[in-house]
């Protein structure tokens, strides 16, 4: 096996890189399991109970994949050997930045629905990530066995209740893929991109099969009725339905490079490093994106990614873009589950684990050191983190010890957010929820830290509800003054600088593609073409004309309006969506008086004065809650909702159960896990989905802004516009 992995790796055109995806317990794992034991890798008996590929206790123990867990594996289709790379994803939210960084490194996504609960909101948002990453999907309808065993249904209700995920799929992708690929990338159950099975019970089917064994859905039906479901394991085994599927109707590292080579890499296509990727050449420059960052006990740290141009090798010196450092390859290969095949080389189209790497993190680019490329596209998570525990190490001699832990968790797992804070010995890690918070501090004692925990804490934000200005910053030297006026930026540009269609960055030169794009979603001409900055889901626009000097405090400017944003007057908390214009300026024309001691103070006092004097206003964090439970306990379930300030956003019913979509303040949903369990006697289903900041009520604001002012140290109210602009 590990010879035929080494000989493949060298044919791009045999090789594909594919992720499994779906929501918690929708059975990614059992089918991962499957496919493995299909590939002689762990024993027929043991797979779908084996869960080969949670390989960490914590995944063991809860029963849920919690980091993506990366395999690679020889099946032969036809007549060829073809080797598969698999990435198993999490399905739990928390852990969804693992999900996003694996669709980088992949060209197909087996996206599994259960056949039970159909498309949910994480299925919703793996498609999202999948698409966004121009990720081709095919669909498996798992647990089929248990519509027929435990439902009951009869053929047409099976066939109907297929019909409806598979409508639901195709408008997913219809609504996210590439504007060219809309129509190709329909799953359609005629040419067999999507299969039906248990992937507990081994067995899958779709029409190619169906047609070339004989067995259609009545046979199925009869075979689950009568316990016989090994038997029809034995006739359509799951990996030869769903490995026929991957190679039949995923890409190729030869066909996918040629398309999403140009939407994640903005360097120059026609340039000797872009045909080597949009070729899949192992001859030209190297290009590697490393898409996650874990820590072995015995090789320290380990980054996975995608070789995308050239090979990699053994020993090898390597430059990494993002950090502008060279570093040494000690061993690169291939990963085989738990364990790693060490190789000399690993060439173009396939995932390679380097040691040796340090400094790299996930979205670093590496290349060769005399070959230097442009960097990759940086890996932008769906959702951000929403909540806080100050961290501290019961033992004082153990606080170098956990600084040094912290900064590797932040690296293994770019989606949790730490602050350091040296001086009060206290550090606050962010997380996506309580699970993933969990996890972490589990993961610091695990690595040999003793630790306490603060009560977890929620992750505000600033904003106005207002206009101000135009307000007058002074210099301290008072030689220089800013005029600016804000408001809030227009809801559609916001929207489309979180969705990440308008990326954040500051503008350099005239960027027309950006300002049309502004003026299409409703932003006045003039202005769109003045942007200089996208910040913070905010925009800093020059509306002044022919100001001498002002040039040459630009970048000041904008240094100065990002860490204004970075933490806001109100409560120290970051600021979003704010218009931000500059109206005029006066400048010393004497380049010393206006360093960098002048213009920062200056820029910064008169945006926090804007924002006070613009009806201040702190956003929370928000997330939907799906449950689904039986129409006696619908009650219980709702008023558990609207007790924790939520709304109902809307409410369905499917047979005999009721299907209650609400969204609920990230604050109030602690211990929400144990109380609607009670609630509903343990009968319901239930998931949540971050649906990003709204405004927190008005009789609420004072209230929380002094507690955040409080925990953090500073005056109990915020000070006044005068403070900042006297």
């Amino acid at each position: 096996m590990i010879d035929k992995i080494k000989e493949l790796m060298y044919q791009p055109k045999f090789i594909r890189n594919i992720g499994i995806v779906a929501h918690i317990d929708h059975g990614k794992t059992t089918l991962s399991d499957n496919l493995l034991a299909g590939a002689g890798m762990i024993s027929e008996e043991l797979a779908g109970d084996a869960r080969t590929l949670d390989f960490d206790e914590q995944e063991a123990a809860r029963g849920i994949t919690i980091d993506a867990a990366s395999v690679s594996m020889v099946h032969k289709i036809k007549n060829d050997d073809d080797l598969i790379k698999l990435i198993d994803t999490p399905g739990h939210v928390d852990f969804g930045g693992d999900v996003t960084r694996a669709m980088r490194a992949v060209d197909g996504a087996v996206v599994v629905v259960c056949a039970v609960e159909g498309i949910m909101p994480q299925t919703e948002t793996v498609f999202r990530q999948a698409l966004k990453e121009n990720v081709r999907p095919v669909l498996f309808i798992n647990k089929v066995d248990r519509l027929i065993n435990e439902l009951k249904l009869q053929p047409e209700e099976l066939q109907n209740r297929f019909l409806k995920i598979i409508a639901e799929s195709n408008k997913l992708i219809r609504n996210m893929a590439p504007k060219d690929k809309k129509d190709d990338w329909k799953v359609d159950v005629t040419d067999g991109s999507v299969a039906f099975g248990s992937a507990y019970h081994n067995w899958a089917i779709n029409i190619p099969i169906m047609q070339k064994s004989g067995i259609n859905f009545k046979d199925i039906i009869d075979y689950c009725n009568e316990d016989r479901q090994k038997e029809l394991a034995d006739k359509v085994p799951i990996t030869e339905v769903l490995l026929g599927m991957v190679v039949e109707h995923l890409p190729s590292p030869l066909v996918s490079q040629a398309y999403r080579v140009p939407t994640i890499w903005e360097g120059d296509i026609d340039s000797e490093e872009g045909q080597t990727m949009i070729k899949t050449d192992a001859n030209g420059p190297l290009a590697v994106m490393v898409t996650n960052v874990s820590v072995d006990k015995h090789a320290g740290e380990i980054a996975t990614g995608r070789v995308y141009g050239g090979t990699i090798e053994k020993g090898s010196e390597v430059f990494l873009v993002g950090s502008h450092a060279k570093a040494r390859t000690q061993q690169v290969g291939v990963f085989f589950g738990a364990e790693r095949v060490n190789t000399d080389k690993v060439p173009a189209g396939n995932i390679v684990a380097i040691t040796g790497a340090r400094g790299a993190v996930a979205g670093e680019t590496i290349c060769d050191v005399d070959k230097k490329i442009k960097e990759f596209e940086g890996i932008e998570h769906i959702s951000e983190p929403v909540v806080t525990v100050a961290v501290e190490a019961k033992n004082t001699k153990d606080l170098p010890k956990l600084i040094e832990v912290l900064r590797q968790v932040a690296k293994e797992d770019p989606t949790v957010r730490i602050e350091i804070n040296e001086e009060t010995g206290e550090h606050l890690v962010s997380g996506m929820g309580e699970l993933h918070l969990e996890i972490i501090t589990y993961r610091i004692k695990e690595k040999g830290v003793d630790i306490a925990t603060s009560e977890p804490i929620v992750v505000y934000r600033e904003t106005v509800a207002g206009k101000a200005g135009p307000v007058e910053g002074k210099s301290p030297n008072k030689h220089n003054r800013f005029y600016i006026e804000i408001e809030p930026v227009e809801q559609a540009v916001f929207d489309a600088v979180a969705d990440g269609s308008i990326k954040e960055a500051r503008v350099k030169g005239k960027d027309k593609d950006l300002s049309d794009k502004l003026i299409d979603l409703g932003m006045d001409k003039e202005e769109a073409r003045k942007v200089w900055d996208v910040y913070g889901r905010s925009l800093f626009i020059n509306a002044t004309r022919g100001i001498q000097y002002l040039d040459e405090v630009r970048e000041l400017l904008l240094e100065g309006f990002e860490s204004a944003l970075d933490q806001g007057p109100i409560a120290n908390e970051k600021v979003l969506g704010l218009k931000i214009r500059l109206v005029d300026a006066k400048l010393h024309e004497d380049a010393v008086h206006r360093g960098p001691a002048q213009v920062l103070p200056s820029i910064r006092k008169a945006i926090f004065g804007a924002i006070m004097s613009a009806r201040p206003t702190l956003l929370e964090p928000i997330q939907k809650v799906f449950i689904n439970t039986p129409q006696d306990y619908m009650g219980n379930a709702t008023r558990e909702i609207q007790n924790r300030r939520g709304q109902i956003v809307n409410m369905d019913q499917e047979n005999d159960m009721s299907v209650v979509e609400s969204k609920v303040p990230v604050a109030e949903m602690f211990g929400f896990a144990g109380d609607i369990r009670s609630a509903t006697e343990g009968r319901c289903l239930w998931s949540t989905e971050n649906a990003g900041f709204e405004r927190l009520p008005n009789e609420l604001q004072k209230q929380i802004i002094r507690e955040i002012r409080q925990r953090k140290g500073l005056n109990v109210d915020p000070f006044s516009a005068e403070y900042y602009l006297g």
